[in-house]
């Protein structure tokens, strides 16, 4: 068993997980951690979890050190300077006329390098941006184009449900959605009611499509033909749940048949 331990970073409430090591830590103490992009300042969100090496999917980078006040001040002058180099940035982008809307900055920690997202509809030239910024920053730049997704994960905000955003909260992977699952639950194929505030379908309806897809197993289609008491009728509704349908017989009577468990 491994004892491992979430860690957030600022501007995200995504969680982390990293080797806890010899450290003793608590919700809201503040980490050094090890991260494929160099080293990162965070803060712990939750207990300690044992969990087993042969579920690891991937290996779990190690905690560096418990931050010092000059780790959490270093860390700070870092986010002043990543606001500032944000709008330089655009201050830069605007100048060389590049149709691009930036839209967060980060430094690492240690300061190697300098994270740039932005939101385009088509590719950009950004190499003269990255030598500017490169010139006044002294480290490494990279600029990351995201999508409309992205952009709501990035910014956050409430869906139709009145929740926060699911893809700002928890989701740490933005699977494909696709107008198949909405009709699979029966929805109304109204983009203001399937669409996300990014414009996109809602990432929610992919978490019930799979039970949908397992209990409309053996039922009729809408629009298909079933026999009922050797008269046919044609299914105009069918409640997957519990495993009802209406049919409409030759004489426009309605019957409602139960399908059975």
């Amino acid at each position: 068993m491994k004892k491992v331990i979430g860690v957030s970073f600022y501007g995200s409430k995504k969680i982390y997980y990293f080797l806890l090591g010899n450290f003793t830590l608590n919700k809201g103490d503040f980490v050094i951690v090890n991260t494929e992009r160099g080293e990162q300042f965070g803060t712990i969100m939750t207990d300690v979890i044992d969990v087993d090496e042969k579920k690891l999917n991937s290996e779990l980078k190690d905690i560096i050190r418990i931050a010092s006040k000059k780790d959490i001040s270093t860390n700070e002058k870092n986010i002043s300077d990543a606001e500032k180099a944000l709008k330089d940035a655009n201050n830069i982008a605007q100048d060389l006329k590049l149709d691009m809307q930036l839209l967060d900055a980060s430094f690492t920690f240690d300061r190697k390098q300098l994270l740039i997202t932005f939101l385009a509809d088509a590719r950009i030239d950004f190499r003269e941006l990255v030598k500017k910024l490169a010139a006044i920053y002294k480290t490494r730049i990279e600029l990351r184009q995201i999508g409309v997704r992205d952009k709501s994960k990035i910014v956050g905000g409430y869906g139709q449900c009145g929740r926060e955003l699911c893809c700002s909260v928890f989701l740490r992977d933005l699977n494909s959605v696709s107008i198949n699952m909405a009709k699979n639950q029966n929805l109304a194929l109204n983009p203001q009611k399937i669409n996300g505030v990014c414009g996109r379908l809602m990432c929610c309806l992919a978490y019930e499509n799979e039970e949908y897809n397992f209990y409309k197993k053996g039922l009729p289609k809408v629009g298909s033909k079933y026999v009922y008491n050797g008269e046919e009728g044609k299914v105009i509704y069918v409640d997957i749940f519990e495993r009802t349908c209406k049919l409409e017989m030759a004489d426009s009577k309605v019957v409602s048949v139960d399908l059975g468990k």
